[in-house]
Order: C-alpha cells, then structure tokens, then sequence
C-alpha cells in the first residue's frame, strides 16, 4: 500500500500550473469540464462524441484479428485437412495428427511475437502516437500473412504466425489504450468493452469459416482461413490514415494546439467546452506529475505506479487463469473424446456467438454495476462451472456426459463473456497513469501472454490422447486457478467506474484501499482558487 500524500498541494500545484500555462480562469474551465462529463448522460455523451465513438471502434476493429488466429490455429488441431499436411499419421483409428510439441510450439509463436510487438509498441506509441503506428503494424500484417498462407512446412508456419503475432501484440495494446483516452467518462467502459467484442467477431468468423470449410478435401480447406485475413488490414489502414490523433498523446508532449485540434474532431464543442476540456487534460497530466515522474517501462514500477501496473497485469491474466484456454476453444477437446468434426466446429461456433451476445449484455450489466464486482463474481463462476465440467467427466466421461460438458462448456463461455472476458479490457484501460498508459497496457498485455504461453505448452499435454489424457477433468485445474485470482481481486481489485483520471490518481496517491474505493470521497479542483505560494511536491520515490 502507498503511504498517503500531501494531494491538496497536488491539486494547488496543479491549477496554478494549468493558469499559468493556458491563462487565468483556466482552473476554473478545468472544474466546469470535469463537472460536466461527471453530470452528462449516456445519450448526451454519445451525442457530443459520436466522432469519438466512431474512430475509437475503427481502430478497436484490428483487434479483430487477433481474435480471428488465436481461435483459428486452436482449432486447426480438429482440422482434418490441416493435419493431413502438418501432421504425421499415427494410426488407422487415430488417422493424421500434429503432435504436441508442435501443436504448443504453433500456439506459442504468435503469443511470442505478440509480446515482442507489444514492447515496441509501448515505445513508438508514446514517441510517435497511436495512429501511425497502428498504420505500419497493419501495413506489415499484409506481408507476414503471405508466409502463412504459403507455409509449406511446420517450420515455416511457426515463423510466419510469430511475424504475424508482432502485428498482433501492436493492436492489442493499442485498442485498449486509444479507447480510454478519446471517449468521455460515461462511454469509457462502453468503447473499452467493445474490444473484446472485436476479439469474440474474430473469433465468431474463424469459427463459421472453419465449420463451412472442415469438409472440404482439399488444401484450400485450410489455406482459405489464412488468406480471409487479407480482408481487413487495408481498409483499416485507409479509415485511421484520416483518424485523430489522441489528445493526450499531444498534451503528453506539450503540443497544445494540436491537442485542442484534435478535442474539436472527436467532439461537438464550442470554443468554451474545449479549453476546459484541454485544461483538464493539462491538469491531470500535472497531478500525475507531481505524485510520480518518468514515462519509461521501468517507472510502471516505482512508487503509485507499482500498484497500478499489479493491477492491470493481474486482471488481464485473470482472462486466462479463469480457463479460457480449456474452456473457450472446446473443438479440439470433443473431437478427441469421439465426437464427429463437424459437431465438434458447430460447438466452436455457437460458443463463439455465446461470446459476442455476452459481451453486449456486459454493457447494460456495467452501466448499474461496478466493474470490480463483476470481475469478482466472474472469476467465481467460472470455478464452478468448471468444476462441474471436471465432476461430470469423472464420472461420466463418454455419451451423454460429454454432451453435458458441452452444454457447461457452453454456459462457461456465456459467463465469462459478460464478466471477465470485457471487464478486464476496461479495467486495464481505466486503471493505468495517464502518462504510463500506453507501457502499462504493454506490460498487462504482456503478463497475459506470458501465462498464455504457459497454459499452451499445459493444454495440449491435458487434453492430447497420447499424452497426459485429462480431458475434462482439465476442469479441476483451472477451477483452482480462477478461485486464486476471485481472492486477489477481492483484496486488491479497486473499482474505477465513475471515476475520472483525475480522480484516479489522487485515490492512489492517498493509498485508499481497493475495498473503499468506491466510497471515498475526492476532489481533484477543491482548492482550485488557492493556487499562490505552492511550492513544488517531491513525492516522486514513495514505495508500496
């Protein structure tokens, strides 16, 4: 826990530095634009940010393919015609198949690059903005899904799903981060949700695209998946060549009239609206500044900032600690106890729409219920589901159970979807520094894919026939990791609904506890007329 600062100092420091750079009144604008977002509803948010809604979706939308590979390389282990060409054969029973060092190996390369593009991304993101690199990761893309598409061997599959996996890392970190800052407060959770209802339309299309194509006999049958994601990386690139930039990204770096350039294309605000909102934004950039300095990777763990990072990095691997490597991609695991392809794809895709209605609901859900208690009950639900799932396969593990574990498998997958699943992109989003939120989104993002690769090397061996053979009783083990996350988010998962970032960073800086979050109260302009004689705070080395 971080000791309590002096934060009416900050908040003094603040304003005079926000009058001094943008004139007197501007503490004032400052007040009246943190006033208004906090007063102004949903429709009349939307209505005053639609532009905002809309790039923020736009760039939200390369997201989409990652959703589409991580569903599409899982799967392809049920795949007949994939497993004719990259597999070996084992059996007239058993027929052609990819072993599990290889099938770990293919999972793992695109999480590996995905965690080296994200580290590059924290750095470009914050040297050169959003929208240009977002521009040249998808511009890459293009590339990199040549050499999958023509992949002759294992070999050179791997290296083409992690050149890809780099694109991927970029978008990941980039959806989350953008949303957070171009949206006003009443649609934050909204626009950061959407996220992972791009993550379940790419997945939605990978799983009607392998069900339509599982019966084809030809190499097609698996080449088509590959090439379709050809489709989405140039228009995007066209639609964010013309999106704003984010005026964070401008304050960030003391570009004043460019941030306010960019308030006027996301919003419908007059000439009074968008100083106060650029004076907030100067605001609590100054705040942040004042508790801790430095907007390097290695300042995510110094002071407040340690805190911050923890969380964001635990809810993100929650997704996965939750089961959703077992539980989220059941094709394989119901093919290899003896249901048909076909209904094993046809699973695949109800599941998938499970996902994307799931994560509408989430939003109505959100919109009365804070995000912490989501989460908490989430991670619960999933334990016992998962449980049940590990239960009926001990008992009954073949007929009749395996359609039950289906049926729960499925009831899983709805469950996650409106609670941890887009619960989590919102609160890694909301939760980081202003000016750390891009390497904070990087390092949570990275945590994820670092136990990712962990359950992919532990998947495959739990569910293959020829090796550890758990099947659902795989249920047992990530139940009794879904219930270690539900107890460190009780203790340590704070609720940011309703909270502006302003607001956030003084509630860290005091060290309020995650379980009285909700209920403290904080002012971020209470002194906002008391802006003479402040000397400067050094709070810069406090611990945690």
């Amino acid at each position: 826990m971080s000791p309590s600062v002096d934060t009416p100092r900050v908040e003094k420091l603040a304003t005079a530095h926000v009058e001094e750079q943008l004139g007197h009144g501007a503490g004032e604008e400052a007040k009246n634009a943190s006033d208004h977002e906090h007063a102004a509803s949903f429709m009349e948010a939307f209505k005053q940010y639609k532009w905002a809604v809309f790039w923020s979706c736009m760039i939200s939308m390369t997201v989409v393919m990652e959703g589409y590979d991580t569903i599409l390389m899982g799967n392809f282990w049920a795949y007949p015609r994939f497993n004719e060409k990259f597999g070996s054969f084992v059996d007239e029973e058993t027929g052609y198949i990819v072993n599990a060092s290889w099938q770990s190996g293919l999972n793992m390369a695109s999480t590996v690059g995905a965690i080296f593009g994200a580290l590059g991304n924290g750095w470009a993101t914050a040297k050169w903005g959003y929208k240009p690199v977002c521009i040249v990761g998808l511009f890459f893309l293009n590339a990199f899904i040549f050499i999958v598409f023509f992949a002759p061997t294992k070999a050179v599959l791997l290296v083409g799903q992690m050149m890809c996996g780099i694109t991927w890392g970029i978008f990941a970190t980039t959806g989350p981060a953008y949303a957070s800052e171009v949206v006003p407060l009443k649609l934050r959770g909204y626009l950061t949700m959407y996220i992972n209802l791009c993550w379940a339309m790419g997945q939605f299309i990978a799983a009607g695209v392998l069900k339509g194509l599982v019966n084809n006999p030809t190499q097609w049958g698996y080449r088509i998946p590959f090439a379709i994601q050809w489709v989405w990386p140039v228009p995007l690139m066209v639609i964010i060549y013309f999106a704003p930039e984010s005026p964070w990204y401008y304050v960030r770096n003391d570009r004043l009239d460019e941030a306010k350039r960019s308030l006027n294309r996301l919003g419908k605000l007059t000439e009074a609206q968008a100083a106060g909102s650029l004076a907030q934004l100067v605001h609590t950039v100054k705040i942040e500044n004042q508790v801790t300095t430095g907007a390097q990777y290695w300042d995510c763990f110094r002071g407040t900032d340690l805190r911050r990072t923890e969380i964001a990095m635990m809810a993100f691997c929650g997704q996965i600690l939750a089961g959703s490597s077992f539980a989220y991609s059941p094709a394989y695991f119901f093919t290899a106890a003896g249901i048909s392809a076909s209904k094993s794809f046809a699973i695949g895709l109800g599941g998938t729409a499970f996902a994307f209605c799931g994560t509408i609901i989430a939003w109505f859900i959100t919109a009365r219920v804070g995000r912490r208690t989501i989460y908490i009950f989430g991670e619960c639900a999933s334990c016992v589901l998962l449980i049940i799932i590990g239960s009926i396969a001990a008992t009954h593990n073949e007929g009749a159970g395996l359609w039950a574990q289906a049926a729960v498998a499925l009831i899983w997958i709805f469950t996650y979807s409106i609670t941890v699943g887009p619960v989590a992109y919102s609160i890694v989003s909301e939760i980081s520094a202003v000016r750390l939120r891009a390497q904070t989104v990087v390092l949570a993002r990275n945590a994820y894919q670092l136990v990712n690769i962990v359950s992919q090397i532990l998947v495959p061996h739990m569910l293959n026939a020829k090796s550890w053979n758990w099947q659902g009783k795989t249920g047992f083990f990530w139940a009794g990791t879904s219930a270690l996350v539900a107890t460190w988010a009780y203790f340590r998962l704070p609720e940011p609904k309703d909270r502006s970032f302003e607001e956030l960073d003084i509630l860290f800086a005091k060290g309020i506890s995650a379980r009285k979050f909700s209920s403290t109260h904080v002012d971020p302009y209470s002194e906002v007329h008391e802006t003479s004689d402040v000397k400067p705070l050094n709070v810069q080395h406090t611990t945690v």
